[in-house]
């Protein structure tokens, strides 16, 4: 099944239950813990953020005279 195939089954089946508060409820809850478990994979620990800010302290680094010259390096990179 496709994601908006998915999608369309789940609204479908929330139609079911939605006058029941009972399992409206046991539903929340089992989404929320789905969600939970869920990995960000931008998200990291202070020690790794700052581990990455050290490593990048020790590469190449670039210095512009005015804005206008880091705009059109970085309109140059894209």
């Amino acid at each position: 099944m496709t994601a908006l195939q998915l999608n369309a089954e789940l609204y479908r089946a929330m139609g079911v239950i939605a006058d029941d508060e009972t399992l409206m409820t046991k539903v929340l809850n089992y989404v929320k813990k789905l969600a939970a478990k869920k990995e960000d994979p931008t998200e990291m620990t202070r020690e790794e953020f700052f581990a990455r800010v050290d490593k990048a302290k020790l590469g190449a680094s670039k210095r512009f005279a005015n804005v206008e010259d880091l705009d059109k390096y970085i309109r140059l990179s894209m």
